[in-house]
């Protein structure tokens, strides 16, 4: 969904576009596991700006309201992964910066890869063109199992 905001201001008149797209985490190319809504405010992002708008948004949603397991992008220090998320020792907040320093990492170093309108991006720099309606996915890599 995409809002214009009018802003009045003197007699200059501004618009300001609010873009909203929806992010969906899968492991492997199979099924949903999660779904977060981020807002942008142009329609061209780059790589780096769609992962710090994710984290920012997960990590501000569990700062809020500190409940028992932390389901973000990345594992923040001091928390055991667990079947329902992270599970922090104590229940704290999380630091967004540090945070978003692990998942800019994470990304580099191939933890997980980003498909935006069904195309692979390579880069944190990459330029991507968004509307509302742009798939976005995550894709967690899982390790094999075995010798």
């Amino acid at each position: 969904m995409s809002l214009i905001l009018y802003l009045r201001v003197s007699n200059l008149h501004a618009y300001y576009m609010i873009l909203t797209v929806t992010i969906h985490d899968t492991i492997g190319l199979g099924k949903i596991q999660k779904t977060i809504d981020v807002s942008f405010q142009t329609e061209v992002v780059t790589v780096k700006e769609i992962i710090e708008a994710r984290v920012w948004k997960e990590v501000n949603d569990y700062n809020n309201s500190l409940p028992e397991y932390f389901n973000g992008l990345v594992q923040p220090t001091n928390a055991e992964k667990t079947l329902n998320g992270y599970r922090l020792k104590e229940r704290k907040p999380i630091d967004a910066e540090k945070q978003v320093y692990i998942a800019l990492d994470a990304f580099m170093k191939n933890g997980y890869f980003i498909l935006v309108n069904n195309k692979q991006v390579e880069s944190l720099d990459q330029q991507v063109q968004l509307s509302s309606t742009s798939p976005i996915r995550f894709v967690k890599l899982t390790p094999l199992v075995g010798g």
